[in-house]
């Protein structure tokens, strides 16, 4: 099974208005990071960046200047996310954004069938939140600390790892090698064995003869009918 954990970043918040800016993904098979990743900054073409969202993910308009339009690097996303189920965060901004800059080119919008919203997710799993990204890897201890701002390769490779704990965590390691992963195959699989040998010799009983006496003179009040009698007799 192959994923695509993706995250953008944009002028604004509007998607009829606004443009994409930055655009990241990280490829995950049967689960697990293959190493493949997607990283474009984007030029919004003169549209410009409101403050606010530059105060998020620190983009300015000089740091796009030269940079490949959304038409210039369409069709390499599209290769990248070809076949795959598409995973994000708050799925439906991201996904709104990308459907009007495909649209825009003409090409077909991405199918609602084929995203995963975590969100959505997290908020199944933990209904009283708080379920931001940022909140998600403190939850689940993973290391956000080089997220001073957003970024949409950084947030990706971060989802990636919240993704994996939100749908149960990483008990898949136990049987896939990095070559399967990497392959894309579920045959190669490692089976783990556990051995449990037996001792040369039995512990020896932690019971005192003062133990045995007070357990006996127990018995003997409980009348013939009791069952420790019994298994006493065998």
């Amino acid at each position: 099974m192959r994923e695509i954990i993706f995250d953008t970043e944009t002028t604004g918040l509007d998607s009829r208005d606004d443009r994409v800016i930055e655009l990241g993904g990280v490829e995950l098979v049967n689960r697990f990071p293959t190493g493949r990743t997607f990283h474009k900054y984007i030029n919004p073409m003169g549209r410009a960046i409101h403050p606010d969202a530059q105060a998020v993910h620190g983009i300015s308009a000089a740091d796009l200047a030269g940079k490949p339009t959304f038409l210039e690097i369409a069709d390499e996303f599209l290769a990248f996310i070809d076949g795959a189920k598409l995973v994000a965060h708050n799925a439906n901004f991201d996904i709104g954004f990308l459907n009007v800059e495909f649209g825009r080119l003409g090409h077909p919008v991405i199918d609602p069938g084929v995203v995963v919203d975590t969100l959505a997710l997290a908020r199944r799993k933990h209904p009283m939140g708080p379920n931001s990204l940022d909140a998600l890897c403190r939850r689940y201890g993973i290391d956000n600390t080089r997220r001073t701002k957003h970024g949409a390769l950084l947030d990706s490779e971060l989802l990636a790892e919240v993704y994996i704990e939100l749908i149960g965590g990483k008990q898949a390691a136990l049987v896939l090698d990095s070559a399967t992963s990497q392959a894309g195959g579920g045959e190669n699989v490692r089976q783990i064995e556990i051995i449990v040998a037996e001792r040369p010799s039995p512990l020896p009983s932690r019971l005192t003869e003062a133990d045995r006496a007070a357990h006996a003179g127990m018995v003997g009040t409980l009348g013939e009918k009791a069952l420790w009698l019994k298994v006493a007799r065998g």
